[in-house]
């Protein structure tokens, strides 16, 4: 390979391509003969070349003028690509391709992954949430416990991670019941308390407040009996 040659690759540059493009074009339900035409497209734009003849397209592709013309009239049907009128100074009209609409397909799908990996994300930490529950009570819960979770969830928009804090705080109370969570929950937003680091300060500040030499008094029968600081909510 000579000098002029290598002069002439360097000077050819490159072509930025989305990666979001080449990694989710299947979820766009693109084949790749339609995948490579796209590109060659941004291609010839990248160069110049606003509106490429399906036989220049066709002359870097595997596939023949008639199939790429059949090709580029599927894009624009299913609106990936479209032909705007343009002008140029001189006052000539002329056509010209634009992938504005692939681009815009792109941010939307964009869009929905996000909101899909939130919703997987949400669905595990209340799965979390119940399993946690299970846990501190020693046995599933009930339809009303489950649905109270919900309602807390759903309703009263308490975050998953403030509903366990508020679980373990129940637990170092000695008050292991959903109305005393409940109440805590209450107590929390009330006084604008809405992250964990925030519960957990509010805690140990009423804990040293109240100190430490508090008896658990029992109250429910189906708690076991031992002594733990007395976090009282409800006298806040």
């Amino acid at each position: 390979m000579n000098r002029t040659m290598l002069l002439k690759w360097v000077q050819e540059g490159n072509v930025s391509i989305p990666t979001i493009l080449l990694t989710n074009y299947k979820h766009l339900k693109l084949n790749e003969k339609e995948l490579v035409l796209l590109l060659q497209v941004h291609y010839f734009l990248e160069k110049g070349n606003d509106f490429p003849t399906p036989e220049e397209l066709a002359s870097q592709m595997t596939i023949d003028m008639m199939e790429c013309h059949n090709l580029l009239r599927q894009l624009m049907k299913h609106g990936f690509i479209e032909i705007i009128d343009g002008n140029h100074d001189s006052g000539i009209r002329f056509e010209r391709y634009s992938l504005e609409p692939l681009w815009n397909k792109l941010i939307d799908l964009l869009f929905l992954l996000d909101k899909k990996e939130e919703e997987a994300v949400f669905e595990k930490e209340e799965k979390s949430l119940y399993s946690c529950f299970e846990q501190e009570f020693g046995r599933p819960l009930s339809p009303f416990e489950i649905e109270t979770l919900n309602m807390w969830i759903d309703d009263d928009q308490h975050d998953v991670a403030l509903i366990k804090a508020a679980l373990r705080e129940s637990v170092i109370s000695g008050k292991l019941n959903f109305r005393y969570i409940d109440r805590i929950l209450f107590e929390w937003k009330k006084n604008g308390i809405k992250t964990t680091e925030q519960a957990k300060n509010q805690g140990k500040k009423f804990r040293q407040h109240q100190g430490t030499n508090t008896i658990y008094k029992e109250t429910d029968d189906e708690l076991p009996k031992k002594t733990v600081p007395f976090y009282n909510w409800l006298d806040q």
